[in-house]
């Protein structure tokens, strides 16, 4: 009897670890309705840390006003009846847009230890969120969506946010640079639709960047410890004439102080605007670490735009995988390229001795595309797979882009080129 009762405390602990790792990877709505169950799993829920709410919260109807009410209810309900922390609170919803019951649940929430918060509505007025966001001392992770926000004069801070992602968010572009660099452990940063944005990033242990939207300057200025960024550049026609207005090296700005990068994507017009300013000489900084380069709509007719991918790639000695797409036209192959660009501009010396794989879509066969090529081709002893694939428009060249492909030599015996027609 004796050996039974020791066990017993043992046996519920147990228990109670089985019941909380059960319902902890449940929904919560099905997580709440488990106390139903019997008295073992009465109220077991509200002492989960993680709340996840989304649409399914409430059973659908055809009424939107009373669909509103029951996830607002629920959510009220859940939050009221909880004990003890709440470590993360995620709202994925297209129910709810600007609404107080929300500013009513951050401000319980900012005084129960929250660590991540997710908030994601739906279409229509964006939500302003309270002040008492900036109270949650001790967030780690920030997603704010469709909201829009202004840091109180008080804020210094989150000290311990480790990623922050602003999706279509409304702020002021000294509030975004002083929250950023108030943030001194920030990991992770993605700012995505944001207009018209001048950006200047200071974060020393940001190590993953993630840009997307019509930015009219990009600085990263203290960024030493950065190893993946990946940036989408939408362009008006003011945003264009900025950039060629521009006497400052956009390249520099960018990656003059990215050392340890080891993965680059730059999607619609990147590599236009890490063309624009002046052209640096011979670069101080060697990207040691990178492995992969992603390029897309990348003009061969632009020799500024060539200039960027050749500095990248012939700076990058550990490069191993590399895919380019173009935005070249068919109608420059009828002009007369300055060929002699290459045995100008192209180092004698280069040798790509770990690239492996490279990939090109949406090639045109204009001269200096196949002149980029016929580069990488010759000075890659170790690569493996070139992939190339004609755009759409170019039907009739593609034979003789084949033709020409097939005269050009390779340093590696092994490489083998697939031409790929879609």
């Amino acid at each position: 009897m004796k050996w039974i009762s020791d066990t017993e405390p043992h046996m519920l602990r147990l228990n109670r670890s089985i019941l909380e790792s059960i319902l902890s990877r449940l929904p919560i709505r099905d997580a709440v309705s488990s106390s139903i169950l019997s008295t073992k799993w009465r109220y077991r829920w509200t002492t989960l840390t993680h709340l996840v709410f989304d649409d399914n919260c409430v059973k659908t109807c055809n009424d939107r006003a009373l669909l509103e009410g029951n996830l607002i209810s629920f959510i009220t309900r859940t939050l009221f009846l909880h004990q003890g922390p709440i470590h993360k609170f995620q709202l994925s919803t297209s129910y709810l847009q600007c609404c107080p019951e929300i500013d009513q649940w951050l401000l319980f929430l900012s005084r129960s230890g929250i660590k991540e918060l997710v908030l994601e509505l739906g279409e229509g007025e964006w939500f302003r969120i309270p002040s008492c966001l900036f109270n949650c001392k001790k967030l780690t992770r920030l997603e704010l969506c469709r909201c829009e926000f202004e840091p109180p004069p008080s804020f210094k801070g989150f000290l311990y946010l480790k990623s922050l992602n602003l999706y279509q968010v409304l702020v002021g572009p000294e509030a975004i640079e002083s929250l950023i660099s108030s943030c001194p452990v920030l990991e992770n940063l993605s700012l995505s639709y944001f207009d018209s944005l001048a950006l200047t990033v200071r974060a020393p242990n940001l190590k993953y960047l993630c840009l997307e939207g019509e930015f009219t300057d990009i600085c990263l200025e203290n960024t030493p410890q950065l190893l993946a960024m990946s940036v989408a550049m939408y362009m008006t026609e003011d945003t264009a004439e900025h950039f060629e207005q521009s006497s400052s090296c956009n390249f520099m700005k960018f990656l003059g102080g990215v050392p340890l990068l080891e993965r680059l994507i730059g999607h619609i017009y990147f590599t236009k605007y890490l063309s624009v300013g002046n052209r640096p000489g011979k670069l101080q900084i060697t990207y040691s670490h990178l492995r992969v380069i992603e390029l897309y709509q990348v003009s061969f007719e632009d020799m500024k735009e060539i200039l960027v991918v050749l500095r990248l790639i012939t700076n990058a000695p550990s490069l191993t995988e590399l895919k380019i797409s173009g935005s070249s036209h068919t109608s420059a192959a009828t002009e007369s390229p300055d060929l002699a660009f290459w045995a100008k501009e192209c180092p004698k010396d280069c040798t790509f001795k770990q690239l492996k794989c490279v990939t090109m879509t949406d090639m045109s066969g204009v001269p200096h595309e196949m002149e980029f090529i016929k580069f990488l081709l010759a000075n890659s002893p170790m690569l493996e797979e070139m992939s190339i694939s004609p755009c759409v428009y170019v039907m009739d060249c593609r034979m003789n882009m084949l033709i020409e492909l097939l005269k050009f030599r390779r340093a590696s015996g092994q490489a083998e080129i697939l031409f790929v027609q879609e």
